[in-house]
């Protein structure tokens, strides 16, 4: 019995050391904006539909501090007010079963920058709900709950004021992509996904359910200036003319060793389709690439949405990729006055 207890003593000591080095790890890993960024949590009306969460990363004047971000730490100014001015506003659209830190460090990089960044959780969507995920309603219900978030945000807000209406862009990665496209005018044919998914079934057509041929209301918003489209998921639902009406400018991302999404059936033919996009194949990448490098927060996350391909340091693209999309935006909204 005194044999048990001691094997039980050590391994509970172990235990409490793993947990005490993780805490330390994370906190020694916050992400730290070079300039004061705050944060903060509205809620974006849809009627007749449950609201939309949204968390804001924005300019501040307002001191940080260490702040939990549900799997990481950050060095954000909760709840402090935004920064004097009219800023330009990016909404970030999440893709399949994720959240409103899925991209938190290119949030913040806008933020940084001057933007005010809008990252709603969409409800039937995210990590807690996929209740929509593969019907009729999940592109329909993403992109109307985007166009309401700048609804909400460019109107009834307290802080609208703050914003520069006539600069507004998006950032969308995987069904987030897809979603992005839609609300820059784009209009996916779903009846035809069966038959694709019949001559060359890809991860999506895992997702989707056997009825899609519904009519279809899409959102669109031409307050939308702007698009940043990573790894886009059915892009080949939009084939063969589904993106004739988005005028928007548009910087795409795929990455070449993505097999969830593949590009020849994905961004490959939304390339076709909008050709003076800015175009971006990332050799070696994985389809979660796009998404916020883990560091020590990947031992909370699920090992697929941490693990890249050998020979792809995502900490190192992103980097980079964080400071093309800036300059996109930069380019396509205009950048702030120093």
């Amino acid at each position: 019995m005194k044999l048990v207890l001691k094997l039980l003593g050590g391994a509970l000591a172990l235990v409490v050391l793993a947990a005490a080095g993780l805490a330390a790890s994370l906190v020694l890993s916050a992400r730290t904006p070079k300039t004061p960024v705050g944060v903060t949590r509205v809620l974006a009306p849809d009627p007749g539909h449950a609201g939309v969460p949204v968390t804001l990363y924005y300019p501040t004047e307002a001191k940080p501090k260490l702040t939990w971000m549900g799997t990481s730490f950050a060095r954000l100014a909760t709840g402090g007010a935004v920064a004097p001015g009219a800023h330009p506003l990016v909404v970030i659209t999440h893709g399949t079963g994720a959240g409103p830190v899925s991209h938190i460090d290119t949030a913040l990089a806008l933020a940084e920058a001057g933007y005010v960044v809008a990252a709603p959780m969409h409800p039937g969507d995210n990590f807690q709900d996929q209740s929509a995920v593969g019907t009729a309603a999940w592109f329909p219900d993403r992109a109307r709950q985007v166009v309401r978030v700048n609804d909400y945000l460019l109107g009834s807000w307290k802080d609208h004021a703050r914003l520069d209406p006539s600069r507004v862009g998006v950032f969308g990665f995987s069904a987030g992509g897809t979603t992005a496209l839609i609300v820059a005018g784009g209009t996916p044919d779903l009846a035809g996904v069966a038959t694709h998914c019949r001559q060359a079934p890809e991860f999506a057509c895992q997702l989707m359910k056997p009825d899609l041929t519904a009519p279809q209301t899409w959102a669109h918003d031409p307050r939308v200036r702007a698009a940043v489209v990573a790894a886009p998921g059915i892009g080949f639902a939009f084939a063969p003319d589904g993106l004739k009406a988005v005028t928007a400018p548009v910087q795409l991302w795929t990455g070449a060793a993505d097999t969830s999404v593949p590009t020849a059936s994905n961004a490959g033919l939304v390339r076709d389709q909008l050709p003076e996009a800015e175009f971006h194949t990332v050799m070696r990448a994985g389809h979660f690439a796009f998404l916020a490098p883990c560091g020590p927060a990947g031992l909370l996350l699920p090992p697929m949405l941490c693990r890249d391909p050998k020979g792809f340091d995502r900490t190192a693209f992103h980097k980079s990729f964080n400071k093309q999309v800036v300059a996109f935006f930069d380019r396509t909204l205009g950048a702030l006055a120093p």
